[in-house]
Formats: structure tokens, C-alpha cells, sequence
């Protein structure tokens, strides 16, 4: 390959250490505990602002790419000046989660880190595809990673303004797990009301060769309550969900911290439906 199309050792060095920096970053970001501010948090400038960082981060993502996507690629220098503005741009992003203080809801801010740690997990990848692919042309790895950031970013829009929406949304999603699971068992059952239909005979035995994949004696006694567990949960999950959006408010502490024990019980029913089906 041309040597016009390889980066210098110089342009590679600063690649790597745009990595480092964002990869400390990211365990950084995801071991922030949250801060009490005593400050009066203004939600709309707030939600202004990091959607802006989110924008930035994208341009500057762009701005990175396309400049690795072809010959001549940059001299130190140029790099230097674009890693500089993407880490610049990522550390404006994680600095608005910090400032995001816990009387907020720690539902909401586990959304938001999640959201930022995507975008930042993303950028790493992109920067890696860079420094590992021929650069002769635009790679469709390339092209993928950069949409992948472009994405990230844009679900800002996407993300619950305050905690009851968050809270909202986790409780739907363990909805969705509940009735997944019960989906699954419910096929099991009908698939078990005749064990040995349309299954092929073992040619030598003459007899079903798969038995050991249908439930036993003692595993359909056990089938009824766990699936009766499992309706209640849905049913439980359900009113709560409509009790959060007739009653839920996010407007104080308490309320705040209600909503936040709500998901966090919530939370607790999923593992134990894996469990079950794991069993």
C-alpha cells in the first residue's frame, strides 16, 4: 500500500491516545455516583445543552472519519486538532451527566450514563476501525461506525425527560420481558400436550430419540404455579404502569425517590424469570 495511504507513526500515536483517554473515560462514566446539588436545576436548559454536546460529538465524529477516509490523510498536526475537538466535545457530554443532580431520580440518570456510554463506546470503536483498516477508500466498517455514532447521538431525543418517564420506560421493558417469558412457557406447554409429534424415530430403536427435551412428571406439576407466578407478575406490572401515569409526578425528593424504589423493585423481577426458565 502507497505510503500516502498509511498514517504517520506520529498520527497513530495520537489515535491511540484519543483511545486511552476516552476509554478511561468510559469507566469513568460508568462508576460516577450521583452528587446532591443544592443548586435549582433548570430541566429545559439542561436537555438544550446536552442535546447540543450530542450534535457536536456527531459533527466532530464526521469530521474525523471523512478525514481518514481517502488519501492524503492528515499530518499530526491536523489530527491533533481533531482529536482534540472530539474529546473536547465527549467530555462536555459526560460533564452534563455529572451536573445532572440526584434529586433528579437515579432512574433517569441511569438512562442518560447509558446513553452516553453508547456514544462513547461507539466513538472508540470508530476510532479503532480507523487505525486498524487499509485506508485506500472509505471501508464499509468505517462507514458502519460512523453511522453507528450518528445514531447514538440522535437518541438523545429519544431519552425520558424526567423520572416518571424513565421509570415509565424500565417498567414497559420488564413488562415486555414478563410477557416473553410467559409466551415461552405457554409454547412449551402446547408443545408437550403430544411429546412425540412430528418428531422423528430413531432409526435403530424405533423409538423418538429427543425424549429428554419434554417435560417430565415432576416438571408439569411445577408448570401451572410457575406460570401462575407469572401472570400475576404481568398483571402486577401492568397496574403499576397505569398507577405511574394516572398518579406518578417527578416535582419533589419523595415523590422522586418513590418512583426510583417503584423501578428498583421492579427490577428485581426479570433475573428471577431467567432463573426460572434456566431451571
Amino acid at each position: 500500500m502507497d505510503a500516502a495511504a498509511r498514517p504517520s507513526e506520529e498520527v497513530v500515536v495520537v489515535l491511540q491516545n484519543l483511545v486511552r483517554t476516552l476509554r478511561s473515560l468510559l469507566g469513568r462514566i460508568r462508576e460516577e455516583e450521583a452528587r446532591e446539588n443544592n443548586e435549582v436545576f433548570n430541566q429545559q436548559c439542561f436537555w438544550d445543552t446536552l442535546g447540543q454536546t450530542f450534535k457536536v460529538i456527531s459533527q466532530e465524529a464526521t469530521k474525523l472519519s471523512l478525514a481518514f477516509s481517502k488519501p492524503p490523510l492528515p499530518l499530526v498536526e491536523d489530527c491533533q486538532k481533531l482529536s482534540e475537538g472530539l474529546q473536547n466535545a465527549v467530555l462536555a457530554a459526560a460533564t452534563m451527566y455529572c451536573w445532572l443532580p440526584k434529586s433528579q431520580g437515579m432512574t433517569l440518570r441511569k438512562s442518560i450514563r447509558g446513553a452516553i456510554a453508547e456514544v462513547v463506546d461507539g466513538t472508540i470503536q470508530l476510532i479503532e476501525v480507523i487505525l486498524s483498516t487499509p485506508l485506500q477508500s472509505l471501508s464499509q466498517e468505517q462507514l458502519m461506525t460512523t453511522g453507528g455514532v450518528w445514531e447514538s447521538c440522535e437518541q438523545v431525543s429519544c431519552l425520558p425527560r424526567d423520572n416518571r418517564a424513565s421509570v415509565l420506560l424500565v417498567i414497559t421493558e420488564y413488562l415486555g420481558v414478563v410477557k416473553d417469558a410467559l409466551e415461552e412457557m405457554e409454547q412449551a406447554q402446547a408443545d408437550n400436550m403430544n411429546p412425540f409429534n412430528d418428531v422423528l424415530e430413531d432409526e435403530e430403536l424405533g423409538a423418538p430419540s429427543n425424549q429428554d427435551a419434554y417435560w417430565s412428571e415432576a416438571d408439569q406439576q411445577l408448570l401451572a404455579p410457575c406460570m401462575g407466578l407469572m401472570k400475576a407478575s404481568k398483571a402486577c406490572l401492568k397496574k403499576v404502569i397505569a398507577a405511574v401515569k394516572a398518579h406518578g409526578k417527578a416535582d419533589t425528593p419523595e415523590h422522586v425517590a418513590q418512583l426510583d424504589d417503584l423501578a428498583d423493585i421492579a427490577n428485581e423481577v426479570s433475573p428471577r424469570l431467567q432463573n426460572w426458565l434456566q431451571c
